[in-house]
C-alpha cells in the first residue's frame, strides 16, 4: 500500500494512556509515515523518547503551524491520536482539526463522533477536496456478515490475544507476535479489531465497538476467512478487546468460540487491581489462573502469559513473571522489555502440526 505522510495530534496527552492510538503509530505503522506529533507539552522532544525512551526520529511540535513552518518533510494527513471522554470531538480539538483542513491536510479520525457529521469541518474538506476518514464509521447493512460456520475452512492455527482488562497492550503484543513469526521465516497475519490496528496497516479485520452486536461473530469470522483465502498465512493472531469479565463491556467469547481459536495468549498487569476507569465499582481483575480456567471452559488453552509493566518496576514485573510461570506452567514474558521471541517455538510446533501443513 502507498504510505502517506501524516502528523498525529495528542495535545497534552502524549505521555498518558489516553494516547494509545498515537503510541501505536509511533511504535510502527505500515499504512502511514509519521512525520510529526502535535503536543505543546512535549514540544522539541523525540516522540519515541517521550513514549518509552527509544529515539524514533519523530519530532514533537507545539502546534500545526509550527510543524508547517519548521518541518523539512511535508504531510498530507492529520490523525487524531487520542481517545476523548465519550469519544466526542471537543471544541479545542475541533479548532485544531479546522486548522489542519485549512492548511490542506486531510483527516483520519478513530473517535466515535464522526468528522463527516460536523458540518463546518465536512464543508471545508469538501471545498478543498481533502480526504476525511472516520475509521469507526459502521459498514452499510448490506456489507455486514452473519456467522455461518465457514471458520472451519481455515486450517492454520488461530491465536486469540486476550487480556484481563482493556488498555493493557493487547494490540501491541499481537503486532510483536506477528513480527516475530515473520522474522522467523513464517507467514503470520494479524486480524485487527480496533481503529488503531487499521491505522497501523493490518489488512484484515473490523472495528469491534462500532459493529452491531448481531454481526460481531460474523464479521470476526468473515475477516479471518478472507485472510486465509487471500493470504494463506501459516498462522493468524487476533487482536483482543476489553476482557471477558469487564462489566463495562465484556468481550472475548467471540474470539474463542466464533473465531474457533486454537489457543490464547493472555495479557495481564499485576499492578492493576480494578478495571480501568472503574475504581468506583466493586469489581476486581481476576487472578490469571482463574482467567485461564474460564478461557478453558470457553474452549481454548492458554499457552502463554504476557505481562504489561505499566506503573511497575521492571524487577517487580520480572518477579511476578517468575512466580506466574512456576504456578501456571506456561511461558510468562514481558513483551515490551524482552520481546516475544521465546514464544516462537510454541507457534512453530502448532504450525507444523496443523492440517494446513499436512
Amino acid at each position: 500500500m502507498e504510505k502517506k505522510n501524516a502528523i498525529v495530534i495528542t495535545e497534552g496527552f502524549l505521555d498518558t494512556n489516553s494516547a494509545k492510538t498515537a503510541h501505536g503509530l509511533i511504535r510502527g505503522t505500515e499504512r502511514f509515515t509519521i512525520v510529526g506529533i502535535i503536543d505543546s507539552k512535549h514540544a522539541g522532544k523525540d516522540a519515541g523518547e517521550v513514549l518509552d525512551g527509544k529515539n524514533r526520529n519523530i519530532m514533537v511540535y507545539s502546534s500545526i503551524s509550527q510543524f508547517l513552518k519548521e518541518s523539512k518533510t511535508q504531510a498530507s494527513l492529520c490523525i487524531i491520536g487520542v481517545a476523548t471522554k465519550g469519544g466526542v470531538i471537543p471544541a479545542s480539538l475541533r479548532a485544531m482539526l479546522k486548522e489542519a483542513l485549512e492548511s490542506g491536510l486531510g483527516l483520519v479520525n478513530g473517535l466515535h463522533e464522526f468528522i463527516s457529521d460536523i458540518p463546518e469541518l465536512a464543508e471545508i474538506a469538501r471545498q478543498k477536496g481533502l480526504e476525511v476518514i472516520d475509521v469507526r464509521k459502521p459498514k452499510k447493512f448490506k456489507d455486514l456478515h452473519f456467522w455461518n460456520g465457514t471458520i472451519k475452512n481455515v486450517h492454520c492455527p488461530k491465536i486469540a490475544v486476550l487480556g484481563t482488562d482493556c488498555a493493557l497492550g493487547k494490540r501491541t503484543t499481537t503486532r510483536f507476535l506477528v513480527q516475530a513469526m515473520n522474522k522467523a521465516g513464517f507467514h503470520a497475519e494479524m486480524i485487527y479489531t480496533g481503529q488503531t490496528g487499521w491505522m497501523q496497516g493490518a489488512k484484515y479485520g473490523f472495528v469491534f465497538d462500532s459493529t452491531l452486536n448481531d454481526f460481531i461473530s460474523g464479521e470476526m469470522e468473515a475477516a479471518i476467512v478472507r485472510c486465509w483465502e487471500e493470504a494463506k498465512p501459516d498462522i493468524i493472531f487476533i487482536e483482543g478487546q476489553s476482557a471477558l469479565r469487564n462489566p463495562s463491556g465484556p468481550a472475548g467469547a467471540e474470539w474463542i468460540v466464533s473465531a474457533d481459536a486454537n489457543a490464547v495468549v493472555l495479557q495481564h498487569n499485576p499492578a492493576r487491581k480494578q478495571y480501568k476507569d472503574m475504581e468506583f465499582y466493586p469489581a476486581y481483575l481476576p487472578d490469571p489462573k482463574d482467567e485461564i480456567e474460564l478461557i478453558k471452559i470457553y474452549g481454548a488453552p492458554t499457552i502463554a502469559l504476557t505481562i504489561n509493566t505499566a506503573k511497575m518496576q521492571v524487577k517487580d514485573a520480572r518477579d511476578y513473571a517468575t512466580q506466574y510461570e512456576k504456578e501456571l506452567g506456561i511461558p510468562t514474558i514481558l513483551p515490551l522489555e524482552d520481546g516475544v521471541d521465546r514464544l516462537v517455538p510454541i507457534f512453530k510446533d502448532m504450525i507444523e502440526k496443523s492440517i494446513a501443513q499436512v
